[in-house]
């Protein structure tokens, strides 16, 4: 019986982000007074108009299983926010309702790669990437960016990382975890390379979209040439701090969406019927209904910018989407800090947790070994506190 769970699931690596939450809920419930800046969840509570469109869903019985790939009118509504937000047409039979991006990211892994497939990660990348598609037998290929260039992949890179076994580039705008923004000049280059491979596709990321500090979001499938080579892949978790309610959506190729839904039957069926008609309500408002979330987003950006650059060793960037920080604490390698040597970035975020009762994210978990990811959603006081402690115990 020593040998009786499989390969898969002995291989693949726990979410460092939900183990530090655990660990730190841990450390709560045994007594200490943790501040948690490791899970990327808005601590703000869901706009009322979301909620009285989900109880009026229960009064209107929606209680059975949903399409499987999302109501009509839900997916109408998707198609419409595309078309709004980001000049992206997209019919029905294009679009699929998952439950959390995340399975929509898996969706489209497994319906398309096949073993030895590469897929071009640009690194700091979001920690479940590499192992969704390691689950689906591809090979992830990391493409290392630094703080220098705002951690963004350079069209030189992607053509170096380029090979005849390339099948896919992955990436997020904004981006988890180093809070950067490709502009329209950066994807256009990016294009350019993916061009002259046609059998190239792309998933792009775009669950940060409204957190963006910058004058618009630009959406990769929107470049010339790039619309029938790209999933777009968002959700209303981190906009409409609608996490627990696990609604995220697909527009592709119409083949790779028909695709999705075929593997989505056989494995969980439609996503929860009341939190579509929710997300529908959440769609169909202008994002100037969620733009307090945005604004209070980039002030806390701000202030966390200006409290961690006093402290000595911490080596940002400014982020200009999301909510997080991802400084490079390289400095600190090599050395003993009250006792503790810090040989890495791991070493250095468990040293925070266990002497400052701050809970962060090593950036190794993310494909950069140089840096932690602060989360800065949450309240102005948590982050005062967090970073006072921080500065306190190096």
């Amino acid at each position: 019986m020593s040998n009786h769970l499989s390969d898969r699931i002995t291989n693949m690596s726990t979410s460092a982000t939900l183990a530090m939450a655990a660990k730190a809920r841990e450390l709560r419930n045994s007594g200490k007074d943790i501040i948690g800046l490791s899970l990327g969840e808005p601590d703000f509570n869901i706009p009322d108009f979301i909620k009285n469109a989900a109880k009026q869903a229960i009064d209107d019985n929606y209680s059975s299983y949903s399409p499987v790939d999302g109501y009509a009118d839900l997916k109408q509504a998707i198609a419409n926010k595309f078309k709004r937000d980001n000049s992206l047409t997209y019919n029905l039979n294009q679009i699929v309702v998952s439950t959390g991006a995340k399975q929509s990211l898996a969706n489209v892994a497994m319906c398309m790669l096949n073993k030895g497939d590469e897929v071009i990660l640009p690194a700091p990348y979001w920690v479940s990437y590499g192992d969704i598609v390691k689950l689906a037998e591809g090979t992830p290929v990391e493409v290392p960016t630094t703080i220098d260039t705002d951690f963004k992949m350079t069209p030189a890179q992607l053509e170096a990382a380029i090979t005849p076994n390339t099948k896919m580039m992955w990436f997020s705008s904004p981006c988890n975890p180093s809070g950067s923004v490709y502009n329209k000049e950066e994807l256009e280059g990016l294009a350019a390379v993916l061009k002259k491979h046609p059998n190239i596709y792309v998933v792009s990321d775009e669950i940060y979209e409204h957190i963006n500090f910058r004058d618009g979001h630009v959406s990769i499938a929107g470049i010339d040439g790039m619309y029938d080579r790209t999933i777009t892949v968002n959700g209303v978790s981190k906009a409409f701090a609608m996490t627990g309610w696990r609604i995220g959506y697909i527009g592709a190729p119409e083949s790779i969406a028909k695709a999705c839904t075929k593997f989505q039957g056989q494995n969980t069926s439609g996503a929860n019927a009341i939190a579509q008609r929710a997300t529908i309500a959440a769609l169909e408002a202008p994002v100037s209904k969620i733009q307090f979330m945005i604004d209070e987003f980039h002030k806390r950006r701000d202030l966390v910018l200006e409290l961690l650059g006093e402290i000595e060793g911490f080596n940002l960037n400014v982020p200009e989407g999301a909510f997080y920080v991802f400084p490079d604490i390289s400095s600190f390698f090599g050395k003993t800090i009250k006792g503790t040597m810090i040989n890495s970035a791991s070493d250095f975020s468990m040293y925070l947790l266990e002497n400052a009762n701050v809970a962060t994210v090593t950036g190794e978990a993310f494909g950069n070994a140089n840096c932690i990811r602060i989360s800065y959603a949450a309240s102005e006081k948590e982050l005062r506190e967090a970073i006072s402690r921080i500065k306190a115990v190096l």
